[in-house]
């Protein structure tokens, strides 16, 4: 079930709030099951086959994390340091991450390393087709983290509807945010989250309306003018560099559209059961270097990345060079961790270089020789590199092949492309996208330029209620928008990060 469509919107989401603040009156424990049970239908509205997967996954990690919790008291109990270094207890751990990454590697890169070793040694091996569930990246992970919470003594409550719950809440099941489990199961726990609260209800409502708008109005209108590019370089067609550079920015804004989108949508959603999910974006395309756009760009997975990966792998404790190194790995399988293909390898790759070499220019160079450039000039030169880096890291994260990604680079660069047509760029043409006007695509870039340059992150949004007036033309504004959106609705649209 797609949040963008009307069955979600006039059908089960009114019926589920409804169910659940009418179930807390009796019992917050029946308003809990309700809406775990509610997520379940929502996961398998999609392919009621794989709750099974999911309860299984669910079943399994909750199992080892008491498993887990219960060898850490005891081995306090005999008079073990409390280290958090427990040879039973890390083994626990190991075979539960092993079992976790297992699963989620047969289903998502099977098929692309059985793929690879063909290709390598000839042969034609085969394990049949298989189908990635939805959110598998996200449920496998948030329950990774719980698994090593629980291992560091951070989980303090191991209500089994509530965990159930903390995995499937709906908002955020396929596409993340990416959870802690100490940041929802206090918020699960606490009586004001089963009580109505008008506040959150109306600001929830600007969240997801704001997000639908981004997701009809934005990355849909983006999606065909990006397609056309990428498809017609994949049909074998070489792109002028203004072609090039359309489709790039297209798909840079759809994406960035789609995906913040999804989470505002998320997070409006959340909060009208009074649950608040961690803010995943904050102006990302604002950033002026590449180390700043991975604290604003996804930043669940950034965290994850950082606490469960870099800084396990040594972070920056044993030396500059092993710094960099595991800096650089980090970025690799967060890249491979989004889709299973080179291309994501090499997006990875790219951005641990980016990463790397932003590091040395600041250590380098910038601490030292360029104190004395103004900060105005620094943020403007080191943003206008930083989306442009990010915009060419897309081209190559977007692509089927890693063909397609070097033709879109070299004609966005000036290497081996077609010559500019000045009459075809004066009239809004683009070749590649013969149905579609180049001007109506300049005006989309220029409001989602706009929109992400100039306007202000939708976490600092909230409903005015103390002034009558105001707050009944803020709800007006947002009626309409939500009606703009609705009507915007036409064929099936999914996300774009439901394929991660």
């Amino acid at each position: 079930m797609l949040f963008n469509s009307y069955a979600f919107i006039f059908l089960y989401l009114p019926i589920v709030l409804l169910g659940f603040f009418h179930l807390a009156r009796v019992r917050h424990t029946y308003a809990a099951a309700w809406l775990t049970a509610a997520s379940l239908f929502f996961y398998g509205y999609w392919n009621p086959a794989y709750i099974g997967l999911l309860l299984g996954s669910i079943v399994c990690n909750y199992a080892f994390g008491m498993w887990i919790a219960k060898t850490r008291t005891r081995e306090k109990g005999e008079g073990e340091r409390d280290t958090g270094q427990g040879a039973s207890r890390k083994r626990l751990l190991i075979v539960a991450i092993v079992a976790n990454l297992g699963l989620l590697g047969y289903y998502k890169y099977a098929n692309f390393f059985m793929g690879s070793v063909n290709t390598l040694a000839g042969t034609q091996w085969s394990l049949g087709e298989i189908i990635l569930p939805l959110g598998i990246s996200f449920f496998t992970f948030t329950q990774i983290a719980f698994l090593v919470d629980t291992y560091q003594g951070r989980v303090k409550e191991y209500n089994f509807i509530h965990y159930v719950l903390f995995v499937t809440y709906f908002p955020h099941l396929i596409a993340g945010p990416i959870l802690h489990h100490k940041e929802m199961m206090p918020q699960f726990a606490h009586p004001s989250s089963y009580r109505i609260n008008w506040e959150h209800v109306a600001t929830g409502l600007m969240l997801f309306t704001l997000g639908l708008c981004k997701k009809t109005m934005g990355a849909d209108a983006l999606a065909p003018f990006a397609n056309g590019v990428f498809n017609g370089v994949q049909n074998g067609v070489v792109p002028t560099a203004y072609e090039a550079w359309a489709g790039a920015l297209a798909y840079t804004l759809q994406l960035y559209f789609d995906f913040s989108g999804y989470t505002d949508m998320a997070l409006g959603i959340a909060l009208l059961f009074n649950i608040k999910l961690p803010v995943n974006f904050d102006s990302p395309y604002k950033a002026t270097s590449i180390i700043e756009f991975w604290r604003r760009w996804h930043m669940t997975l950034s965290r994850f990345l950082r606490d469960y990966l870099y800084i396990p792998l040594g972070g920056n404790r044993k030396g500059q060079m092993r710094r960099y190194l595991n800096l650089f790995a980090t970025m690799l399988l967060g890249g491979l961790w989004h889709g299973a293909g080179w291309t994501f390898v090499v997006w990875g790759a790219l951005h641990g270089a980016y990463l790397t070499i932003n590091h040395l220019w600041r250590e380098w160079i910038a601490e030292r020789y360029l104190r004395w450039v103004p900060g105005w000039i620094g943020a403007l030169a080191g943003g206008m590199l930083t989306f442009t880096a990010v915009t060419a890291a897309w081209v190559v994260f977007r692509s089927t092949d890693i063909h397609q990604a070097k033709v879109m680079l070299e004609a966005m660069f000036g290497l081996h492309a077609r010559p500019i047509s000045l009459d075809a760029v004066l009239h809004g043409q683009l070749l590649l996208v013969t149905d579609l006007s180049g001007r109506d695509l300049a005006k989309l870039l220029f409001f989602g330029l706009a929109w992400v340059w100039l306007l202000p992150n939708s976490s600092r949004l909230r409903f005015v209620g103390g002034n009558s007036a105001l707050a009944l033309v803020q709800a007006g504004v947002v009626v309409y928008f939500l009606y703009l959106a609705i009507d915007q609705f036409g064929s099936y649209s999914p996300f774009l990060y439901f394929q991660f």
